[in-house]
């Protein structure tokens, strides 16, 4: 058998960290000396720690930690159960990052405060628009809610319209509805010159929009900020209210998104 300090340096933890596994009995010596009250473990309780640290450093609690450990999960469910947490942490980590840029953008714009480019602001008619189209939930407006939407929805609706034979007719076209609790049902758009029907997507009329305040912007939409900006002191200055969320028609897409170019259209009436 191996000393506690022996055991610790074994399983690559603290002497600290195996008498608090004692404490709780998550991990109980094989032998405890009465008199001493040294403890003493064996090699195959290697076993156990593995799995007490692997489940642990996965996001558990020590408490969820026993409860898995009594079910006997399986070394495919322990793999399982990486896959998963794998993801969530990528998912984590997308979200921060793009938290971060929304950040940047954000103080990019606050460094252009001042120089407005409302003088690039068009008025114009829409009209109305037969389009395929997909949509998703999003948890808010903001593009780190909105952008892990909309991306797919754009490639799953050009593989249904590539499946079902329907050719695009026009750049993409995103718009977006508030829900009352906050939410925003994402849409994502390509014109299309066929009836209504069971293709795997719907194809609906996008309505008109009889003025709508236009302002086209270059670069990834995360960095849209001093755009939507601009349009919004054109608005106010010009004696205007919106009626909507923009609807973002997509001019230019390369794989470069600060090569982007979009056109954001805003539908106004006159206060």
């Amino acid at each position: 058998m191996f000393s506690i300090g022996e055991f610790a340096r074994l399983g690559l933890v603290s002497v600290r960290m195996l008498r608090h596994y004692d404490a709780i009995g998550l991990l109980r010596p094989a032998h405890v000396d009465p008199v001493s009250g040294y403890r003493s473990y064996q090699a195959d309780q290697l076993a156990r720690l593995n799995r007490i640290v692997a489940i642990k450093d996965l996001g558990f609690t020590l408490e969820q930690v026993r409860v898995i450990l009594d079910e006997k999960v399986s070394t495919e469910e322990l793999h399982g159960m990486v896959r998963l947490r794998r993801a969530e942490l990528e998912s984590r980590i997308s979200a921060d990052l793009a938290r971060l840029r929304n950040v940047e953008a954000r103080l990019r714009t606050i460094e252009t405060e001042g120089q407005m480019r409302t003088a690039e602001v068009l008025l114009k008619s829409v009209p109305r628009t037969r389009v395929a189209q997909l949509a998703a939930r999003a948890g808010g407006y903001e593009p780190e809610h909105v952008g892990p939407v909309i991306t797919p929805l754009f490639d799953e609706l050009c593989r249904r319209m590539e499946g079902a034979g329907v050719r695009t007719a026009g750049p993409g076209i995103a718009h977006y509805l508030q829900e009352d609790d906050g939410s925003i049902m994402v849409h994502a758009c390509l014109p299309v010159n066929v009836p209504p029907g069971a293709y795997g997507f719907d194809v609906v009329d996008l309505p008109a929009i009889k003025t709508a305040a236009t302002i086209i912007h270059h670069g990834a939409m995360e960095e849209a900020w001093s755009t939507f900006q601009a349009l919004a002191h054109w608005i106010e200055e010009n004696g205007y209210r919106s009626r909507a969320l923009a609807r973002e028609i997509s001019l230019h897409v390369p794989c470069d998104r600060n090569e982007w170019v979009t056109e954001l259209q805003i539908e106004v009436i006159p206060c």
